[in-house]
């Protein structure tokens, strides 16, 4: 039975995706629940998996093509793996058997002759295709060998070509942008152009934090089954700072000021296919445990390919962080419709001025970029601030002070 294989039913903020990579070609055998091919969004990829045991009949849409949402692929024939898939297994057997038998057991299927004519010219058996029975090498095939050098010359004279043009050549690849590379590039034009960005800077020390999570990154590991990083103790940090400073956590809709009584928090995640945000839900209810495994599990599915439309959906602040790719200072973008950002750097060792004498201290560099149409400057400092004193002094978050 011929059945159709149509695309996934996109999110309503996803008009159409394109068709990333075929992992099943035309005729060849496919099971129930295999991946046959991704299509790639805006936001995220989504798998097509096969409906049935069966066969690809036709491919109608290539790699590269746009598809809309319920669009078909391709057709499928239901119920033809075992028919197809049968010659496969058994033709290439019978068409490869000398030359499979030959490649892996040509000494033993040499005769004496053969043998002592190899060794003699110093001809490897194994580079010798046998004329005799059953792919059997004979004396005369290995004299052949000796005989005409010339075929053993012609390999790295032909590979030579490849090597030379590669020597000082100005090489340049051409590779179509993917989706997410363009959307992730046309937000970040508009978040320049349609907003009044300002980036506010303060620094933190990281001393009392890190102490903290010496003292109990162990036992944290061994009760909840995870490390404890810096990122849980910012997003706790930030969801209590977001209490303090509401217009932080808002956004602009048309001529509407949006607050929003709840903190969905984006952790920017760098992956293969460009930057993507996914969103801790409800983050001040989130204990630090949940936050690590939810960020830790976000970073896997985006090394995957394997992020739902639901983890990216919404947010209303976001945390970047540079520092682990060494970044000491930067001014992140924003995240529209969200009016603010907060960017994470490097940790250094700095001398600082601590009741009046210099001592040597990790610190980090704090960057909070806001939408000043509606965040003012004395909020956004504020803000900053706010967070700079719970990450200095920890306790502040537990008591909630």
């Amino acid at each position: 039975m011929s059945v159709e294989i149509k695309a996934p039913i996109f999110p309503e903020s996803v008009a159409d995706g394109t068709v990333a990579t075929w992992h099943k070609k035309p005729g060849e055998a496919v099971k129930r629940d295999e991946l046959i091919v991704d299509i790639e969004t805006d936001k995220v990829v989504l798998e097509v998996l096969a409906p049935a045991d069966g066969v690809i009949s036709n491919v109608l849409k290539q790699e590269g093509d746009t598809v809309l949402s319920q669009e078909t692929l391709a057709t499928f024939t239901e119920g033809a793996a075992a028919t197809t898939s049968a010659p496969e297994a058994t033709a290439p057997p019978e068409a490869t058997a000398p030359t499979a038998s030959t490649a892996a057991t040509a000494s033993a299927a040499a005769g004496p002759a053969a043998r002592k004519a190899a060794a003699e010219s110093g001809v490897s058996l194994d580079s010798i295709e046998g004329s005799g029975k059953g792919g059997r090498v004979t004396k005369a095939d290995v004299q052949g060998a000796k005989a005409a050098p010339a075929p053993a010359a012609a390999a790295p004279v032909a590979a030579a070509p490849a090597v030379s043009l590669a020597v000082g050549e100005r090489v340049e690849k051409r590779v179509p942008m993917t989706r997410l590379r363009a959307k992730v590039a046309e937000r970040l034009l508009e978040a320049k152009q349609s907003t009044a960005m300002l980036t506010t800077f303060n620094e933190v020390n990281m001393k009392p934090i890190m102490d903290l999570r010496k003292q109990y990154v162990e036992k944290f590991e061994k009760v909840h089954g995870v490390r404890l990083g810096f990122m849980s103790f910012f997003v706790k940090a930030a969801v209590e700072a977001l209490k303090r400073f509401p217009a932080v956590n808002a956004s602009i809709d048309g001529h509407d000021i949006v607050y929003h009584g709840y903190n969905d928090i984006g952790v920017a995640v760098s992956s293969d296919r460009g930057l993507v945000v996914p969103v801790l839900r409800n983050a001040e209810y989130m204990s630090l445990a949940e936050v690590e495994k939810t960020v830790m599990g976000f970073g896997k599915k985006a090394r995957d390919g394997k992020l739902s439309m639901d983890d990216m959906t919404g947010g209303t602040f976001t945390i970047s962080n540079g520092g682990v790719f060494g970044s000491l200072l930067s001014t992140p973008i924003l995240n529209p419709p969200q009016t603010a950002i907060l960017g994470m750097h490097k940790i250094q060792d700095r001398p600082m001025a601590v009741n009046g004498q210099v001592v040597i201290l990790p610190m980090m560099y704090l960057a909070v970029s806001y939408d000043h149409r509606l965040v003012d400057g004395k909020e956004a400092v504020s803000f900053l601030v706010a967070i700079k004193e719970l990450i200095e002094d920890p306790a502040r978050m537990l008591l909630e002070i």
